[in-house]
């Protein structure tokens, strides 16, 4: 499968994704348009003092961060919500998020809220009310006489601690002047002594260190305010219409997809190969109409326009299609009704004496018969259905093709197209598919073969009765008409079906109003190829008619040189 054949669905209902796209823009714009600006205050908490220790460990940090987990649970906690909002006078706090900052020991706080002094002051009593939480929050007047007391002790044992100190320097100054190997021994033994004294001193101002909050690793310091935020965070409008509008093109893209999914109509010549293993003769665009026709031959009135041209090549195509046995009786059929088929055998008909040749168009159709409308006959009391009674009634008299010849005389109509003559369907029989299925249709086929070119013969829908299926058996091709996005593929499959089924010989299928944005065929329209007014009197069609002729005093083709070069004249 080629790319196009991916990217169609998208260029044919582009404009039901710009729809998409451009609804769930606009509704984003509206939505993000009501909504207030966001403005975020951030406080942030200090854990522990290992900040404050020239040699930290790694154990130091690895409690704090345990022990900030905890906090950021506390945090989110009712009891802690319910003492902010008491401090504060509030029914209700503004959204917040409470997070230890990775690999540190800051505890951060954000409070988002459409006013910016709203979260400034959450934020700052959030900090307050968890340091509370904290055992750095005791403020009994034991404990800070407790606290008072071991201050005093860590003075007076680090003054003790800094004069050992000094005394162990002034030994090991006095140590280089001895000479007695007594005094050198001496001089050793006491620093020793004094370096044991220091580090008893040490390890005891450690201990006691750890019980005040100078060095306790359990303690919340708040490290920053929040202040009063001057810009907002959000809402990020830009983002949010970007993204509704790319989710409104995923989903008018989808509904494009599963629309052609869905769609199991023919539209192109592959399709009509694929499901009916049949070739797509021609192409036709649909044919516009002035307002007061309700049907256009459009090759009699724009003999030169880009649709006219598509029939012509229709007409090369049928001509074409059998070469060792052309064909001389051509049967036009559509799987349902109203696919084009009675306008596409009038407009056939047209293009095949336009070329020179003597054709009968047969309304063949006994149901819904048409083609005195089309050519805009004002009667069709008499045609195909009286002729065909007729011949049955009188078998016997009935001898010869002269007596068919005289029985259809006033009854086949001449058209203002020269060379095209018409046969009307008649009085509609109550029994249409046994009349056009008796051997007097096929003698009457046969007959009529002989004294033109061509016999087109406009039929009813395969699909809908069997007329069209009898009569495919008594003529030398059948041509399919399916419209464009209209006819289902599983419509045509079953038409050939029947068709083949009696052996028909199916020629190919004509695709009716294809859609000239589809690019499956080339269409010439504003040059000067297709310029009517280049035509004279042509473009309006053959005005000097020639005066009424009898086509049944024509001599049968076969005895004449050619078939485009022979008078209709007798």
């Amino acid at each position: 499968m080629e790319l196009k054949q991916y990217l169609s669905p998208l260029l044919k209902w582009w404009w039901l994704i710009l729809g998409s796209m451009f609804v769930a823009a606009a509704a984003s714009v509206y939505a993000v348009l009501q909504q207030p600006d966001v403005y975020q205050a951030l406080s942030a908490l200090m854990l522990g003092q290992a900040m404050n220790d020239p040699n930290p460990n790694s154990q130091d940090f690895y409690l704090t961060t345990q022990l900030g987990q905890t906090y950021v649970k506390i945090a989110s906690r009712a009891p802690v919500r319910q003492r902010t909002m008491e401090a504060l006078g509030l029914t209700w706090l503004p959204e917040y998020t409470v997070n230890m900052v990775p690999e540190t020991q800051l505890i951060e706080i954000k409070v988002n809220d459409t006013s910016p002094e709203r979260a400034t002051v959450v934020a700052n009593e959030l900090a307050n009310q968890i340091v509370l939480s904290s055992p750095t929050s005791a403020q009994e007047q034991e404990e800070q006489e407790r606290q008072a007391f071991i201050k005093t002790q860590l003075d007076d044992m680090q003054a003790n601690i800094q004069a050992t100190k000094d005394e162990i320097q002034a030994r090991e100054s006095e140590l280089g002047e001895l000479i007695s190997a007594r005094q050198i021994a001496d001089a050793e033994s006491q620093i020793v002594a004094l370096e044991n004294k220091l580090r008893t001193l040490e390890t005891n101002y450690v201990d006691l260190l750890y019980t005040t909050q100078q060095g306790a690793i359990n303690s919340l310091t708040v490290f920053e305010e929040a202040t009063v935020p001057t810009f907002p965070i959000g809402p990020n409008r830009a983002s949010t219409v970007f993204t509704a509008a790319a989710i409104g093109f995923v989903l008018g893209a989808a509904a494009a997809y599963l629309l052609e999914y869905l769609d199991d109509t023919i539209k192109s010549p592959d399709d009509v190969e694929s499901f009916a293993k049949l070739p797509t003769l021609a192409g036709i665009a649909t044919i516009p109409k002035k307002s007061n026709e309700v049907y256009s031959l459009v090759t009699r009135r724009q003999p030169r326009s880009p649709n006219s041209e598509s029939y012509r090549g229709l007409r090369t195509a049928i001509m074409f299609t059998n070469v060792d046995k052309p064909v001389g009786t051509i049967l036009v059929t559509s799987a349902n009704p109203g696919e084009g088929k009675s306008l596409t055998a009038a407009n056939l008909s047209v293009v095949m004496a336009q070329a020179g040749n003597r054709v009968l168009l047969v309304d063949a159709d006994l149901r819904l018969p048409v083609q005195h409308e089309i050519f805009g006959l004002r009667s069709n009391h008499q045609g195909l259905t009286n002729v065909l009674l007729t011949m049955i009634v009188e078998r016997d008299g009935m001898s010869s093709e002269q007596d068919i010849f005289d029985l259809l005389e006033g009854t086949i109509h001449e058209t203002e197209q020269q060379g095209l003559f018409l046969l009307t369907s008649g009085s509609l029989p109550p029994n249409p598919a046994e009349l056009v299925g008796s051997e007097k249709m096929s003698t009457l086929l046969r007959v009529l073969s002989q004294y033109f070119d061509f016999v087109v013969v406009d039929s009813p829908p395969a699909m809908v009765v069997t007329d069209s299926v009898v009569l495919s058996t008594r003529v030398d091709g059948v041509l399919l008409v399916t419209q464009a996005a209209k006819t289902r593929r599983t419509q045509l499959q079953q038409a050939v079906n029947r068709l083949r089924d009696v052996n028909a010989n199916i020629m190919g299928v004509l695709l009716n109003r294809v859609s000239t944005r589809a690019g499956e065929y080339y269409y010439y329209s504003d040059t000067p190829y297709h310029d009517e007014s280049l035509l004279g009197d042509a473009s309006q069609g053959d005005k000097k008619k020639e005066p009424k002729r009898r086509f049944f005093g024509r001599k049968p083709k076969d005895s004449q040189q050619g078939a485009a070069a022979v008078s209709p004249e007798g």
